[in-house]
């Protein structure tokens, strides 16, 4: 029975079926999007004996790589913040209130960040660039161009994801993804820096929110211009 998963869902065209047919779910509950998905991954990898190097953990994490991720992603977010001030300006405000709870509650804020790193950092670049990233560039052909094309598909469907945050959030989301593809294209076996970029990324981002600073970058940028 495992060996019979394992070979249909490692067939190449699944990665397509998968990406099209999860949406249904959202019918459902928006979360099951990414739940039945994420399920899908993890047959496959249970179907492999958990050959974890499949997904990109061709690497083991060290300080340096942590110490490397953190700068990263503090950068990103001064980048990010800026874009999305701009993106504002033409496309509207960003929502986020979905997070509003968490300004000033400490065990809401704790609670999240832990959901985030299993869930946002592990959770979705083990499935949007462990497994389809990964699984569209080895469709279309596995070289250079195949790798860029599939980062940019897959850059957009997880901006799509993010269609609650309204259309400015759809297209920073979607350029940020992107980026990160991109530094995951440069090392396609350290998917634990993509990772961890996305931690801390979203954590700097929690912890502004917390403090009801996270439009103090936004602010900035729209008075300069």
């Amino acid at each position: 029975m495992k060996d019979k998963i394992f070979t249909i869902l490692s067939k190449k065209h699944i990665v397509v079926l998968t990406m099209l047919l999860t949406p249904l779910f959202g019918f459902i509950d928006r979360n099951l999007v990414f739940f039945s998905a994420l399920g899908v991954a993890f047959l496959i990898l249970w179907g492999s004996n958990f050959k974890w190097s499949d997904f990109g953990f061709g690497k083991r994490i060290t300080t340096n790589m942590t110490l490397k991720s953190f700068l990263i992603a503090l950068f990103l977010v001064f980048i990010f913040y800026t874009i999305e001030a701009f993106l504002e300006i033409y496309f509207g405000k960003i929502d986020i209130s979905s997070l509003d709870d968490l300004r000033g509650d400490i065990v809401n804020y704790s609670i999240t960040l832990i959901i985030v790193w299993i869930f946002a950092a592990f959770g979705e670049e083990f499935l949007f660039r462990g497994y389809y990233m990964k699984r569209l560039a080895i469709l279309f052909g596995n070289g250079n161009k195949a790798w860029l094309f599939s980062a940019i598909i897959v850059s957009i469907y997880f901006g799509i994801s993010h269609s609650y945050q309204g259309l400015a959030g759809i297209i920073g989301i979607t350029l940020w993804h992107f980026c990160v593809s991109l530094i995951f294209y440069k090392d396609k076996e350290n998917l634990i820096s993509a990772i961890l970029i996305h931690g801390f990324y979203d954590t700097i981002g929690l912890t502004l929110l917390f403090f009801s600073q996270e439009r103090l970058i936004y602010d900035w940028v729209l008075q300069l211009v």
